[in-house]
C-alpha cells in the first residue's frame, strides 16, 4: 500500500474519535530553509571540569550552544546562574529526574503525587534558568498497568500540571521512550491533541524510534508538536546480533538513522530549535566527538 493511501485509512479510522484526522496528520508544508539548530547536551555527560563553571566553559569552548540538567537535583542554583552568565551558554530545558521512578501511570497516588510535586520543581528550576520545556516521562505500561489505565492516567496527570505550566510559561514535553507505550506516531499525535493545550507537546527522542520505526515518518506527523529534539543512535544490526540494549552501541552517523532524510522531514515541518545530543559522555576530547558529529549531521 502506498504511504499517502495508507495514512488517509489511518486518518479516517480514528475519525470517530474526539480528534478529527485533520489534526492527527499535519498539513504539507513546503520545504524551506535547512533547519536552524542550536546544540546542546546534559549535564551527567560532562564527565570533566571540577565545577559547574568549569563544565560550561569546555562546553563553550568546543561550540555547544546549551546544556540541559536534570530536575530536581543536588546541584547550587547560584553556581549555575553564574556559569550561565558568565560564559553565555544556555540551559534550554530540564529533565524531570523522578518520572521513571515515579511514573504517572502509576495506580498508587501517592506515586503520582511523587511525580507531580517533581514536575513542579522542574518546572521551578526551567524558568529560573531561562529555559522553555520540561521534559516528561508519560508514564509507563508493565504486567500490572494496563495500556489503557496508562493512557487515561497520563492524560490526567498531565492536564494537573498545567496550571503550573501556565503559571510559569513552561512547556511540558513528552519523550518517545522504551516505557511501552505510545508506540505509533498516529497514537502519540492523538495524545497531545486529547490534551489540547499549546504548553503540551512532544520531546522527539530520535534514536529512541528505531527499535520499531522511521523518525522521518513520525517527525512528519508530530509535525509542530515537536518542542525540542534528543540525538542518538541505534543499530539494529547490533540488536540482533548482540541484544537490545547493544543497538545504542553506535556512534552517531554510524547507526541507522538515515540523517539527510531526517533532515528533509524537519525542513517539511519547519522545524528550527534545540537538539540534544544523549549519548555516552566523557572528557573534552569525547565531548568534542559528539559535537564534531552534530555539527556533521545538522550544519
Amino acid at each position: 500500500m502506498e504511504r499517502r493511501t495508507f495514512l488517509k485509512n489511518s486518518s479516517l479510522a480514528l475519525a470517530a474519535s474526539a480528534i478529527g484526522a485533520g489534526s492527527i496528520i499535519g498539513q504539507p508544508i513546503k520545504p524551506s530553509a535547512k533547519p536552524k539548530i542550536k546544540k546542546c547536551l546534559k549535564i551527567e555527560m560532562v564527565k570533566e571540569g571540577d565545577s559547574i563553571l568549569d563544565k560550561f566553559k569546555l562546553l563553550k569552548e568546543l561550540g555547544y550552544d546549551g546544556v540541559e540538567f536534570s530536575s530536581p537535583h543536588n546541584f547550587n542554583n547560584k553556581e549555575i546562574l553564574e556559569a550561565k552568565a558568565k560564559t553565555g551558554l544556555e540551559i534550554p530545558g530540564v529533565v524531570n529526574s523522578e518520572h521513571w521512578k515515579s511514573p504517572i501511570s502509576s495506580p498508587d497516588a501517592a506515586v503520582r503525587d511523587k511525580c507531580y510535586n517533581a514536575s513542579v520543581q522542574a518546572m521551578n528550576d526551567c524558568k529560573l534558568y531561562g529555559g522553555t520545556t520540561m521534559l516528561l516521562v508519560a508514564g509507563i505500561v508493565n504486567d500490572k498497568i494496563s495500556y489503557a489505565d496508562a493512557y487515561t492516567r497520563g492524560i490526567t496527570e498531565i492536564k494537573r500540571l498545567i496550571p503550573h505550566a501556565e503559571k510559569t510559561g513552561i512547556k511540558i514535553a513528552i519523550e518517545n521512550v522504551w516505557n511501552n507505550f505510545l508506540v505509533s506516531p498516529l497514537e502519540a499525535a492523538r495524545f497531545v491533541d486529547e490534551i489540547n493545550h499549546p504548553l503540551v507537546g512532544w520531546y522527539f527522542d530520535i534514536g529512541n524510534i528505531l527499535r520499531y520505526g522511521w523518525p522521518e515518518q513520525w517527525i512528519e506527523i508530530l509535525g509542530k508538536r515537536i518542542m525540542k529534539l534528543d540525538v542518538k543512535e541505534y543499530s539494529r544490526k547490533k540488536q540482533n546480533d548482540e541484544g537490545l540494549w547493544k543497538g545504542f552501541d553506535v556512534e552517531l552517523m554510524d547507526g541507522d538513522n538515515n540523517w539527510p532524510v531526517i533532515i528533509e522531514a524537519l525542513e517539511k515541518i519547519s522545524y528550527n530549535g534545540w537538539a540534544s545530543a544523549e549519548v555516552p559522555g566523557g572528557n573534552k576530547e569525547r565531548l568534542k566527538v559528539i559535537i564534531d558529529r552534530m555539527n556533521k549531521i545538522f550544519g
